[in-house]
């Protein structure tokens, strides 16, 4: 430890002190070691009633001191000063057992006189249970602060995490928005004021679903199924018979969670880049099951064949829809997932997801029982 690190008494700021009963329930085995200490005068006169009053003293100093260094510790008191206080103090409180021990000696005859120099002697016992006591209360007062401390940095970093997944998932709305309000415009400027009507319809319903949604960074597959229907309902009024679409879901998947507005990242890339720039249209598949304890999601499109640069096939791998994806499933589940992204000569695009496989009432029992 750090010259600097021990600057405070309390090297942890603004934490609170320990529950009382804990420092004073952890010292109660320092008076099986004063017993032990003892042993040597066992057989003596009154050996006993000795050893039982500096036991009862021990105890009972033991609830100042805690007291003392409660106040000590809420004060941040530095080291340099508490230290020797106390030792003073308990030193003081030795002096006070030393001479109820010879007023008993006194009293049941075993000495003449009371001698104020004899208070001096044989407080090794004594001195030392309550600097033990002190020490104790401060290893228990430590242990608390540093508990606290890593809560604190526990929770510092859930916030930063929670911070950046909002940040990623806001990002999403407006990017959607000028896709779908662009589209709408080329509806209009096509002279297809009917179809216009109905996408902008549909993106009411889309836009009501996202705000009914809450705050939660991760949904059950069936509401984040519904929103991507509201979505693909959008893309339907646009593209109508264009759009062929094949939705298979395992038994069992529906209530496993899944990071919100996962699909319609995936559903708008696949068919801004592989279905609607085609005269025929084209198939988006939706494959989701359970193997094991991950599940499996695998969504395939057709496409158009890429220009010889390869240019626009950049542009669908590092699109702000897969991007986003791809950093919100880094930060909810670091390594614990696969993000596959895969591209044919001939435009088809398939992306295959691996993510843990949680239902949303099991999530829900363990964050109870860390509480």
């Amino acid at each position: 430890m750090t010259t600097a690190s021990m600057t405070d008494f309390t090297s942890i700021d603004s934490v609170a002190p320990p529950p009382f009963w804990i420092p004073v329930l952890a010292g109660l085995p320092i008076t099986l070691c004063m017993l032990v200490m003892g042993l040597p005068d066992f057989g003596l006169s009154h050996f006993a009633e000795f050893r039982a009053m500096f036991v009862v003293a021990y105890i009972v100093w033991s609830v100042p001191l805690a007291l003392i260094q409660r106040s000590l510790w809420r004060r941040r008191i530095q080291w340099w000063f508490s230290i020797p206080g106390l030792l003073a103090l308990t030193y003081v409180l030795s002096l006070v057992n030393s001479a109820l021990g010879q007023l008993l000696m006194v009293h049941w005859g075993l000495a003449s006189q009371f001698i104020w120099g004899r208070i001096f002697s044989g407080l090794d016992g004594c001195w030392l249970a309550l600097i033990a006591f002190c020490a104790i209360h401060a290893v228990v007062a430590y242990y608390f602060a540093l508990r606290a401390e890593k809560q604190r940095v526990l929770n510092a970093v859930s916030l930063a995490r929670d911070a950046e997944l909002r940040a990623l998932r806001y990002q999403l709305h407006p990017h959607f928005l000028f896709n779908t309000l662009n589209a709408i415009s080329a509806l209009v400027v096509e002279g297809r004021p009917l179809d216009a009507t109905r996408m902008i319809a549909r993106l009411g319903d889309f836009l009501r679903a996202t705000l009914e949604s809450g705050e939660a960074h991760e949904v059950p597959l069936a509401d984040e199924l519904s929103l991507t229907e509201h979505y693909l309902d959008i893309e339907k009024a646009r593209l109508g018979h264009r759009l062929d679409m094949n939705l298979s879901v395992g038994p069992d998947v529906l209530r496993a969670l899944v990071p919100y507005l996962l699909l319609q990242p995936l559903v708008e890339n696949a068919i801004r880049h592989g279905i609607a720039p085609r005269k025929t249209g084209g198939r988006v598949e939706i494959h989701i099951d359970r193997r094991h304890d991950h599940l499996y999601l695998r969504l395939r499109n057709d496409g158009v064949a890429a220009p010889p640069e390869g240019t626009d096939r950049a542009g669908r791998q590092n699109g702000l829809g897969l991007r986003n994806v791809r950093e919100r499933l880094v930060k909810l589940y670091g390594d614990n997932h696969r993000f596959e992204l895969c591209q044919a000569v001939d435009g088809s695009c398939e992306v295959s997801i691996e993510l843990p496989f949680r239902l949303a009432g099991q999530v829900a029992n363990q964050q109870a029982v860390v509480r």
